[in-house]
This record gives structure tokens, sequence and C-alpha cells, in this order.
């Protein structure tokens, strides 16, 4: 059976127009014909890095999250600048955020971390050879360099130490494909 779910635009706003997001309320046509309102922010998409510093080390930052008021452990990410490729921002942050420099760079995964509500995107990227250098985080951010072996960051995942859902679901394709 294949049956179509696909939603259709009608007309809609942009209701808020802030620094990072952009909340537009929809009118969609539903398949069954009924029209529905959908209330979703836009957002640039982001680059995510799981810096691998080999002998199955693992690079995170530990910084304070303004939204949950409380501190996170994460693979470092940021969000994609206008017109900027995904693996350009993924060097970028990783270099600001942790200092460190890869030499090789692949691409894992993309994920919607909340497909109900945003159209977020992230791209998820392993890197390796890292050399290391200075950080030069951006002026709002406060972070801290933390490394794991993959044992003891799924461990934090599943203690709940770790609750990022990018991290996570790092994590658990690293222990799926055996990146270690």
């Amino acid at each position: 059976m294949n049956l179509n779910l696909t939603e259709s635009f009608l007309h809609g706003q942009r209701v808020y127009d802030g620094k990072l997001l952009k909340v537009h309320r929809d009118i969609v046509r539903r398949p069954d014909g009924k029209e529905e309102v959908r209330e979703v922010l836009r957002h640039p998409g982001a680059a995510v890095v799981v810096p691998h510093l080999g002998q199955n080390r693992f690079v995170l930052v530990r910084q304070f999250r303004y939204a949950i008021n409380r501190e996170t452990l994460e693979f470092p990410a940021g969000r994609l600048d206008p017109d900027e490729e995904p693996l350009v921002c993924a060097q970028r942050e990783l270099s600001e955020e942790t200092g460190y420099i890869a030499g090789q760079w692949k691409h894992l995964f993309s994920l919607h971390p909340a497909p109900g509500y945003t159209d977020e995107r992230l791209e998820i990227f392993l890197a390796e050879q890292l050399q290391p250098g200075p950080t030069n985080p951006d002026d709002d951010e406060n972070l801290v360099i933390v490394e794991g072996d993959l044992d003891q960051l799924i461990q934090w995942f599943r203690e709940g130490k770790i609750t990022d859902a990018k991290t996570g679901a790092a994590l658990l394709y690293l222990k799926a494909a055996g990146i270690h």
C-alpha cells in the first residue's frame, strides 16, 4: 500500500524573526483535504564534528546551555553561515571550539533533531589526524575540552550525563560502525 502522506502549503507568514530562529505559522492541506496549522522553526542548519584522537579517544566540549539551565557534554557543532558548505562549517567549529585541525574528514550521516517542529538539519562529520592548536570560541561561548574513550562516553550517555541528541546519535553511530 502506497499511501500519500504529503501536506501541501496553502499560505503562511513569519511570526518571529530572531537572530538564530525564524518562526513560521503555515496553513497546509492534509492528504484527507482538511486544513491544519503548522508552526515551524526555520533554522539554517548546522555541522557537528566527532573529533577522533585515535586509540579509542574522542573530544567533547562542556558548556552551559541556557535553554535547559544546565551544563552539557557535546561534540563540537555550529550553525551554518549563509551559503556556507557544511564541511567548511565543521572545520571552522572544530578549530574555534577545540583548537584542533583535522587532516582527514569523513561525512558520517545527516540528522533532523526535531522534525515535528523544525527544519533544522545537522551534518555529522568524523575528524581524524588531529593536530592541536589554540582555541578561538565565539564571544558568547565558554567551553571546556573533555576527552574520553568510546565506552566511557556511551556510559555517560546511558547515565544521563550526555543528553544532547546529536551527540547521542553520533555515539550510537560510532558504536554500530565499529569506529573506536
